[in-house]
């Protein structure tokens, strides 16, 4: 008796469970000086371009054993240099999105602590306290984060489900399409400081080599759940560009942006237009999206350097890589806290690399090394390498000249 087929919806759910994280709530703040119509074309923009590469990344992959890594075809398609480059963009990825977590995670601590005391409670002390409870978590083992994870995803979509259906009920029209601005007002001129951060809420391609071995090779197969996945993922982002859009006007996401973008800053000036037992269900949702997300890229990480140095799965070796993981994030944060929505564009720089130049160039590698990808080829010749390509270049340009002043950046 042949094994069960995987099914299509199984695998469309391991895409968008990895795309839709705590990155979505840095969108709304990211996309306030485009406002929601530009924001849907830089986020089809982007879902587009980022579906593309890890569709070339499918391709590539057909010409190799089921399962092998992304390393291992980087390494024998465009040799070790890139193979460096694109395993230290990884790591740095990782640790930026640590410490984005830890950050954003630690200020909602602070408040919850503060309102449940009844004083103020300092970012510090809100930081080291989610740290040091989920951080333990990871550092146990691998089936208590799976457990925890599984809770908080079940209570993520419960508190979603009640919180956005609310919002988007009660949306305006002329505040989602800010009708009301005055004559000669600009949004497009905001649109390249938005992609980074966009860029970052797309993020599944480290999961295409595990989906082919999932589907058994069917090459196909994974490339419909991928655009079923990140099809799910433009939806939700958009449903949550209306919930925060439709209600928020664009002249009062100046404090939020002025608070260093906190999260924390967008609920409570939300609470000032939706009524704040509205907002403790979003926030209770932002705060378990955020540990959900802390949760897996910390394990992932943690497995990484343990496969990277060798520290084996001993307790004694488990604490190194625990310690390599979590620490430098964690020392960082409370030094150098700078936001979550810069932290977030940060990871959209870095994850250029492996989304959008590495896919491109692969395959261009590929088709010449090995001609057509085995029973999958995406869709596009040259044309689609060079708009990936492309994509990157402006996510990388879109960082470099906001961060130089050159790029209008919106302050509300």
């Amino acid at each position: 008796m042949s094994a069960k087929t995987p099914s299509l919806f199984g695998g469309a759910m391991i895409i968008a469970g990895t795309v839709i994280g705590a990155g979505m709530l840095a969108n709304p703040t990211a996309t306030s000086g485009v406002w929601f119509a530009g924001s849907l074309i830089v986020l089809l923009y982007t879902w587009f371009s980022m579906l593309s590469s890890g569709l070339m990344i499918l391709e590539v992959n057909t010409h190799y054993p089921h399962g092998a890594s992304f390393d291992t075809m980087v390494k024998d398609l465009l040799g070790p240099i890139w193979n460096v480059i694109n395993g230290v963009a990884v790591a740095f990825v990782l640790y930026l999105l640590t410490y984005a977590y830890i950050f954003v995670g630690g200020d909602l601590t602070a408040k919850g602590l503060g309102s449940a005391v009844g004083s103020d409670v300092s970012l510090t002390i809100g930081q080291l306290v989610f740290f040091g409870i989920l951080a333990f978590c990871v550092w146990a083992s691998a089936r208590l984060v799976d457990r925890f994870t599984s809770v908080l995803i079940g209570g993520m979509v419960l508190t979603f489900i009640w919180a956005t259906g609310e919002l988007i009920a009660d949306a305006k029209l002329p505040i989602l399409f800010d009708t009301q601005a005055p004559a000669g007002t600009s949004y497009w001129i905001y649109a390249a400081t938005a992609l980074p951060v966009c860029l970052a809420s797309f993020g599944f391609h480290g999961n295409v080599s595990s989906l082919l071995k999932y589907f058994k090779g069917d090459a196909p197969r994974v490339a419909k759940s991928l655009w079923a996945g990140t099809l799910v993922a433009l939806v939700i982002y958009v449903l949550w560009q209306i919930a925060i859009q439709g209600n928020l006007p664009r002249s009062q996401f100046g404090p939020v942006i002025a608070a260093q973008d906190n999260v924390a800053a967008l609920l409570a000036a939300l609470a000032q237009v939706a009524g704040s037992g509205l907002v403790r269900v979003l926030s209770l949702f932002s705060y378990m999206a955020i540990a959900s997300s802390f949760l897996g890229v910390t394990l992932g990480l943690l497995d990484y350097l343990t496969d990277l140095f060798g520290f084996g799965t001993s307790r004694a070796g488990r604490s190194k890589a625990a310690a390599l993981t979590f620490l430098p994030p964690l020392i960082a944060c409370l030094l150098f806290p700078t936001g979550f929505v810069l932290a977030i564009s940060y990871v959209g720089f870095a994850a250029t690399v492996w989304t959008a130049f590495v896919p491109a160039l692969l395959l261009y590698a590929c088709r010449k090394k090995f001609g057509e990808g085995k029973g999958y080829r995406v869709y596009g010749g040259k044309w689609l390498m060079a708009w990936v390509f492309f994509f990157g270049l402006a996510n990388v340009a879109a960082q470099i000249l906001s961060r130089a002043n050159i790029l209008p950046v919106f302050n509300g």
